[in-house]
């Protein structure tokens, strides 16, 4: 008996698929999901090739769109081949879309947020950024999230909401960057001097721009020396080799030029009133006894020529 209603359900799909018209719906679904991969392939693939001008979070998203919703609209063909209908799941979509529009507060902000981001072209893929305490590059800008690698080889995900409030800085989104090097010399060097050194610095290196050209700007008095900005310009790619090199070039200058970058020094000077100098007498040794002093003194007696006083 067991094993007739273990068959029953083999038999009765056998017979449904042997069935001329149920065979035939098999394979107009089959064809419509070909058909659907293919053409959404298709068209991903001229979305991304015809979208230059688009950045490239734009295109991706544009192109993951078109590929998810002609693949959607083939497969709901495909299912109606089979009786399937979707008017009767109208209402129920709406009330389940109600639901999930309560219960996902947090994902629809993220979503409006990531589309906020991609219209604005807030961040590009392939950018460096930072967020907050966070610097890598931009991965990818999806509708709930942006991801980012960092310099140590980590993968940070940010939630798009959360990109849209935080302060997002760009670090190579234009072409060239100014290298900034706080430079302090003594109060005893010849500032002409040191102007001149560090504007032939900037010649020398390579990686510096003649134009923009460098600035050498007085920032103030220090406690301890004359201190000085002296900024560079270079492209953003090479902005590290660049900051690395000058500072090792400045302080070679310097060396060279007889130029001392002093370090931190304090001077202290009595107020009106004078200081007081005392002169302690350092204690006695451990060999030196009551009788030391007299010893001493009956030596300088005998050294001077005069007997010593004879006992009694």
């Amino acid at each position: 008996m067991a094993l007739d209603q273990t068959l029953d359900p083999v038999m009765a799909f056998g017979a449904w698929f042997l069935d001329p018209a149920h065979l035939g719906a098999l394979v107009r679904a089959i064809l419509y999901l070909l058909l659907g991969l293919v053409l959404a392939r298709a068209a991903r693939f001229a979305v991304v090739r015809t979208s230059v001008a688009l950045s490239a979070q734009q295109r991706t998203l544009l192109a993951r769109t078109a590929y998810y919703g002609i693949l959607g609209l083939f497969a709901i063909s495909a299912m109606r081949q089979f009786g399937f209908d979707f008017t009767v799941l109208l209402g129920a979509a709406g009330i389940v879309t109600v639901a999930l529009g309560f219960a996902s507060q947090t994902s629809a902000a993220n979503m409006i947020a990531g589309l906020f981001m991609i219209v604005e072209k807030a961040v590009n893929i392939g950018e460096i950024i930072t967020v907050d305490d966070v610097t890598g590059e931009v991965l990818s800008v999806d509708l709930l999230s942006t991801k980012l690698r960092t310099f140590d080889n980590l993968l940070v995900r940010i939630p798009n909401e959360t990109m849209v409030k935080a302060r997002i800085t760009t670090l190579n989104r234009f072409p060239l960057r100014r290298v900034d090097v706080n430079v302090g010399v003594s109060y005893a060097s010849d500032l002409a001097l040191v102007q001149r050194t560090l504007q032939e610095v900037a010649q020398a290196n390579p990686l510096c721009l003649d134009e923009p050209g460098p600035l050498v700007i007085w920032t103030g008095f220090g406690d301890s020396s004359i201190d000085y900005l002296f900024a560079v310009w270079g492209k953003s790619e090479n902005f590290l080799t660049l900051r690395n090199s000058i500072t090792r070039e400045i302080k070679a200058a310097f060396d060279a030029a007889g130029i001392e970058i002093p370090f931190p020094q304090r001077t202290l000077q009595p107020g009106s009133t004078p200081l007081e100098v005392r002169i302690f007498q350092p204690p006695a040794g451990p060999d030196e006894g009551p009788g030391a002093h007299d010893h001493g003194r009956d030596s300088d007696a005998g050294a001077s020529g005069e007997a010593p006083p004879q006992p009694s």
